[in-house]
C-alpha cells in the first residue's frame, strides 16, 4: 500500500492538471517534477510512477517531445516492475494519448492490460480509458465493428458513472481519432450533445476547448468530403481562434485539418506554416506528406510516407492512406516498379475493408500504376470500378476520380467516353463549393464545358509609363512600385516570392547598407533553396529519432530532437511565426504592409479601366509575407507581361 494518503496524491494531480488547464504549462510540469521527487522520497513507488507517467504525457502533449516522453514512460513502468499487480500498472500502460501510440498492436496490448487491472480493482475511469484506446487500436487494425463497439461503450461510461475528466478527455480524443480515420462522421455527431452535457466538450480552457477543437476538425473533414469547403473553413478558423484565445499554445487538430484544406485549395505556403513543428505526430504526418506531393517534392513525400509506414506497423487505415501517397509520389518520380510495389501493399491492406474512401484510394492507385505500365484498358476498368463503388457521400472524390477516368479515356483515343465522364463530373461539381487543380479545370473546359479561349490582356513596360491592353482597349498608367511588384509576380506564375526579395529586386540593395533580411526580430530570412534544405534535414532527423526510439536509445534520440526543434524554429521564423503576433518594427512586417498596399492599389487602377482583367488579378494575386500570381485555366482573361 502507498505510504502517502490517497487524498494527498489526488491533490497533487489536481494541482498539476489545473495549471495545464489554465495554460501554465511550465507550472504544471514543475509541479509534476516535484511530485516525482516527493513520492519517491517517501517510499511510494506507485504514486511516483503515476507522476512520471503524467510528466511524460505533458512532454508529449505540450512540447511534442516524444523522446523525453518515452523516457518518463519507461521510468514509470520501471517503478512498478517489483510491485504486485495493482491499478496503477493499468494507468501507466495508458499514460499518454492513445492517438500518440503509432502501432495499433502495441496500443491494444497496453489497453488489454489496463482493462484487466480496471475490472479486477473496480476502477471505472480506467475501464473507460482502456475501452477507448483498445477500440481505437481495433479500428486502426481494420476491425471496425469491434473497435467502434468498444468506443461506444467507453463514451457511454463517460456520460454516466465515470468521473475522471482528465482521463475522459484523453479517451474522447481516441474516439474522435477513430471516427476521423474510419470516416465515421455521423457517429461523432451522435455523441456530441451528451459530451457537451457532461462538460467534456465546450469553450472552457484545457480539455474542453481541446476536445471541442478535435470535434470541429472531424466535422470540418466531413464538410470537406461533402464539397462544402467554405463551411469547413469557417468551422476551422473559428476553432483555431477559440483555442488560441484561451490557451497559450498553437491550435492542434483544427490547425492540422485547416492545413489539409489549404493543400486542397492550392494554398501551399499557408498549409506548411500550419503544419510546422507538428509533423512528428501521425495526425500531421499524413497532411504533411500530401503537401510535399502537391508541391512536387516527390523525394520528401516518399521519405515522409515511408517514415509513417514504419511508425504504424500493422495498421490498416492509416497505412492505406500512406501507401496511396507513396504510390502517387513514386509515379510522379518516374519509379514505376516502386509504385507497383507500394500499390500491391495498399491493395492487400484495403481488401475487405469496409471504408469506401480507402477502397477507392486503392482502386485509383491500381489504375494509375496500370496506366504507367502501359495497360490503359486495365486502368480504365480499375478506375471505373473505383468511381462506381463510391457512395453519394463522397462527391469530391467522385469528381476527382471521374476526371481521371475521363483523362484515361482521352488517352485511349475514346473522346466520346471522355466527354461523357467529364460531363458526369461536371454535373456533380455544379453542386459543390471546391477548388479544382488547374489541370482538372482545363480538362473540364475542353471536354465538358466547350469553353471558348480566354481573352488575352497584356501588361507592358514602356519608357514613360505602363500600358495595359485588352480587346483593343489601351490604357496607360504612371510608373509605380506597385506595378513593378505586380509585373514581377506575373512574370513567374505560381512562384512564391518573399516580400523582402521583391523589395530588394525592385528598389535595389544599398551598397554597404543594412541587410533587410537580417533586420527585425525574426532572424535571417531563409530563401526557397534554404527552406527546402531545412525541410529535408527536419524529415531526416525525425526519421532518425523514430529509429532511435525503437532501439531504446532515448538519450541520443533526445539530442537529435533538440536539433530538429531548432531547425523547425528557424523555419517558423522564415514564415513569420516566431511569436503569437508580429512586432511593428520587423523589417519583414513593414515590407509586407508596403508591398500589399502597393500591389492592391495597382490592381485597383487596372480594374477601374478594364474591370474583367482587373478582377482576375484581384482573385489570383496573393499577397502577404510570401506573394504569388496564381492564374487558373478557367479565368476569362489570360495575362501576358512584357517588362
Amino acid at each position: 500500500m502507498a505510504t502517502e494518503p490517497e487524498a494527498h496524491a489526488s491533490a497533487a494531480k489536481f494541482t498539476a492538471m489545473a495549471a495545464f488547464d489554465e495554460g501554465d504549462i511550465q507550472g504544471g510540469m514543475d509541479q509534476l517534477s516535484a511530485d516525482v521527487r516527493r513520492f519517491a522520497a517517501s517510499g511510494d513507488p506507485r504514486q511516483a510512477a503515476m507522476a512520471c507517467a503524467r510528466l511524460g504525457w505533458a512532454f508529449e502533449t505540450f512540447g511534442g517531445n516524444r523522446a523525453a516522453a518515452r523516457a518518463w514512460f519507461h521510468r514509470a513502468a520501471r517503478l512498478l516492475e517489483d510491485e504486485p499487480e495493482c491499478v496503477e500498472q493499468g494507468w501507466v500502460a495508458l499514460a499518454g494519448l492513445g492517438c500518440d501510440v503509432d502501432d495499433p498492436h502495441e496500443l491494444l496490448r497496453r489497453a488489454q492490460l489496463a482493462l484487466d487491472r480496471a475490472r479486477r480493482f473496480g476502477d471505472v475511469d480506467l475501464e473507460a480509458k482502456a475501452l477507448a484506446d483498445g477500440g481505437l487500436a481495433q479500428v486502426q487494425a481494420g476491425n471496425l465493428v469491434e473497435g467502434m463497439s468498444m468506443l461506444d461503450e467507453a463514451v457511454a461510461l463517460w456520460c454516466g458513472p465515470a468521473e475522471d475528466q482528465d482521463a475522459a478527455g484523453m479517451g474522447v480524443c481516441s474516439f474522435f481519432t477513430a471516427c476521423y480515420y474510419a470516416a465515421a462522421f455521423d457517429r461523432a455527431g451522435h455523441w456530441l450533445d451528451d459530451l457537451r452535457r457532461v462538460g467534456l466538450v465546450g469553450p472552457a480552457p484545457g480539455g474542453q476547448v481541446f476536445l471541442s477543437g478535435h470535434c470541429d476538425a472531424v466535422q470540418a473533414t466531413a464538410l470537406m468530403e461533402l464539397g462544402r469547403w467554405a463551411e469547413a473553413e469557417a468551422v476551422l478558423t473559428r476553432a483555431v481562434a477559440e483555442f488560441e484565445a484561451c490557451m497559450p499554445l498553437a491550435s492542434w487538430h483544427p490547425a492540422i485539418a485547416l492545413a489539409d484544406l489549404r493543400t486542397r485549395q492550392g494554398r501551399l505556403a499557408e498549409a506548411e506554416a500550419l503544419l510546422l513543428g507538428k509533423e512528428a505526430h501521425m495526425q500531421a504526418l499524413l497532411p504533411a506528406a500530401r503537401l510535399h506531393l502537391a508541391r512536387g517534392d516527390t523525394d520528401l513525400a516518399i521519405a515522409t510516407a515511408s517514415r509513417g509506414l514504419r511508425m504504424v506497423g500493422p495498421d490498416v487505415l492509416r497505412a492505406v492512406e500512406l501507401l496511396a501517397i507513396l504510390t502517387d509520389a513514386e509515379l510522379a518520380a518516374g519509379h514505376v516498379e516502386a509504385a507497383r510495389q507500394a500499390c500491391s501493399f495498399m491493395t492487400e491492406r484495403a481488401t475487405g475493408l469496409a471504408v469506401p474512401r480507402l477502397a477507392a484510394l486503392a482502386g485509383a492507385g491500381e489504375a494509375r500504376v496500370l496506366a504507367a505500365e502501359g495497360g490503359l484498358v486495365g486502368a480504365i476498368t480499375a478506375m471505373e470500378q473505383a468511381v462506381d463503388a463510391l457512395p453519394v457521400g463522397l462527391p469530391v472524390m467522385k469528381v476527382s476520380l471521374g476526371l481521371e477516368l475521363a483523362r484515361l479515356h482521352e488517352r485511349a483515343g475514346n473522346r466520346a467516353a471522355a466527354q461523357v465522364e467529364a460531363g458526369r463530373a461536371a454535373s456533380v461539381l455544379a453542386w459543390l463549393d471546391v477548388t479544382l487543380p488547374p489541370g482538372d479545370l482545363e480538362l473540364l473546359g475542353r471536354l465538358a464545358y466547350g469553353k471558348t479561349a480566354a481573352q488575352t490582356a497584356t501588361l507592358r513596360c514602356e519608357q514613360d509609363a505602363w500600358a495595359v491592353e485588352l480587346n483593343g482597349v489601351r490604357i496607360r498608367l504612371a510608373h509605380t512600385k506597385g506595378l513593378r511588384y505586380l509585373a514581377t509576380l506575373m512574370a513567374s506564375p505560381g512562384v512564391e516570392r518573399h516580400v523582402l526579395d521583391l523589395v530588394d529586386q525592385i528598389e535595389g540593395v544599398v551598397r554597404d547598407g543594412p541587410d533587410r533580411h537580417r533586420l527585425g526580430d525574426a532572424g535571417e530570412l531563409l530563401d526557397g533553396t534554404a527552406r527546402q534544405a531545412y525541410r529535408r534535414r527536419v524529415e531526416q532527423l525525425r526519421d532518425e529519432v523514430e529509429d532511435l526510439l525503437a532501439l531504446g536509445e532515448d538519450e541520443r534520440a533526445a539530442q537529435l530532437q533538440e536539433e530538429c526543434d531548432e531547425l523547425v524554429a528557424q523555419l517558423a521564423a522564415a514564415f513569420g511565426l516566431s511569436g503569437r503576433s508580429r512586432r511593428a518594427a520587423s523589417a519583414a512586417e513593414r515590407a509586407r504592409l508596403n508591398v500589399t498596399r502597393s500591389v492592391r492599389t495597382a490592381i485597383a487602377r487596372i480594374r477601374d479601366d478594364v474591370p474583367e482583367a482587373g478582377e482576375v488579378l484581384d482573385r489570383r494575386v496573393r499577397t502577404g509575407l510570401y506573394c504569388a500570381f496564381e492564374p487558373d485555366p478557367s479565368d476569362p482573361v489570360r495575362w501576358v507581361v512584357h517588362s
